[in-house]
């Protein structure tokens, strides 16, 4: 019996080597990435995690389930997008031209009728409820680029949406303004806070009712009026004269013995430190208000106009940073520490 010997096998070529190299499976790794495709992962899983951590509040939840829900959500009424009204544009000429350029303005967007109101509603809240839908079908570690873009656009959407609700509400929250006289606030202080109550009305509103949003936006305005004028009535009853005992503690002579100079430095050091707690507003009204900074104290008026603000409203942000500085020199023991000096 013959035996055949097995064939011998050469060495590879270079050539032969190099394609056996390419063809092995790519590498998917991290580490076998390229600085863009790492950049991209990166923003991905930001992404990613943005969106899963989102809180996105909706109302009608039950309506949204009906056959006919995405049609009514998607069909606007006829008057939708209808120009600006002859009555609004009567109602910006009767207003005169003393009004400011922010309340000017609201005379060009014209009032929604209750079908548009009901519509605008209906979709913003359909919008978030189909977000909200498709992100519960996607897996928060493999959700890819596409489908997140997906979500976020209804969300934006939606958020157009909002705005126009909001808009052509505003003027509602300028009527309302109008009838309370609060001191304390300008009138641009009070239409802003009357604002911060339109948006959040908005959010909670359950269109589904089938009630004007003014009724409810209206008393959810006022509410919001009565709170604040309340809350500065206190303020000004606690603290009316706060800065008294400020002002006659650093106008009383001073014994240049009773401290040394060390301690001078640590009590320095220590209301440095209490100053850096504050806001930066508050910060800066402290040390204006007192000279602390080398220079001459100034008045409420004198910051009120530098910051762009009436001069009640530094009052309560000096009452509020010193009733602060209060605490803490409370929680630091600082009077029981200086009485040990004494």
């Amino acid at each position: 019996m013959i035996a055949i010997a097995s064939p011998r096998r050469l060495p590879k070529t270079a050539s032969a080597r190099r394609q056996t190299v390419g063809t092995r499976p790519a590498i998917v790794s991290g580490r076998g990435l390229t600085p863009a495709e790492k950049r991209r992962k990166t923003i991905l899983a930001r992404k990613r995690a943005s969106l899963f951590e989102r809180a996105i509040e909706y109302i009608g939840g039950d309506v949204f389930l009906e056959p006919d829900a995405e049609r009514l959500a998607s069909t606007p009424p006829a008057d939708a997008g209808v120009p600006l009204e002859r009555a609004a544009a009567e109602a910006r000429a009767s207003a005169g031209r003393s009004l400011s350029p922010y309340l000017a303005s609201l005379y060009q967007t014209r009032l929604l009728t209750k079908d548009e109101e009901q519509f605008y509603f209906r979709r913003m809240n359909w919008l978030k409820f189909q977000a909200v839908t498709r992100r519960d079908r996607l897996d928060p570690k493999r959700a890819t680029m596409k489908q997140l873009k997906q979500v976020e656009g209804l969300l934006a959407e939606a958020e157009t949406v909002k705005a126009i609700l909001i808009t052509s509400n505003l003027r509602l929250v300028v009527s309302i303004a109008k009838k309370f006289n609060e001191p304390s606030l300008s009138f641009d202080e009070l239409i802003s806070e009357g604002n911060v109550a339109l948006m959040r009305s908005v959010e909670k509103f359950n269109f589904a009712l089938g009630n004007r949003f003014s009724t409810y936006a209206t008393y959810a305005i006022q509410r919001h009026f009565f709170r604040i004028s309340q809350k500065c009535r206190q303020q000004r009853n606690r603290f009316a004269s706060d800065d008294e005992p400020v002002r006659d503690r650093a106008e009383e002579p001073r014994d240049p013995d009773s401290c040394t100079p060390e301690q001078v430095g640590y009590l320095k050091h220590v209301f440095t430190t209490f100053l850096e707690e504050l806001e930066p507003r508050e910060q800066q009204i402290v040390v204006a208000r007192f000279g602390f900074d080398g220079g001459k104290p100034k008045t409420f008026r004198e910051l009120g106009v530098e910051m762009g603000v009436c001069k009640e409203r530094i009052r309560q942000i000096q009452t509020r940073a010193i009733g602060k500085l209060r605490s803490m020199a409370e929680q630091a023991h600082l009077e029981q520490t200086i009485g040990d000096w004494l």
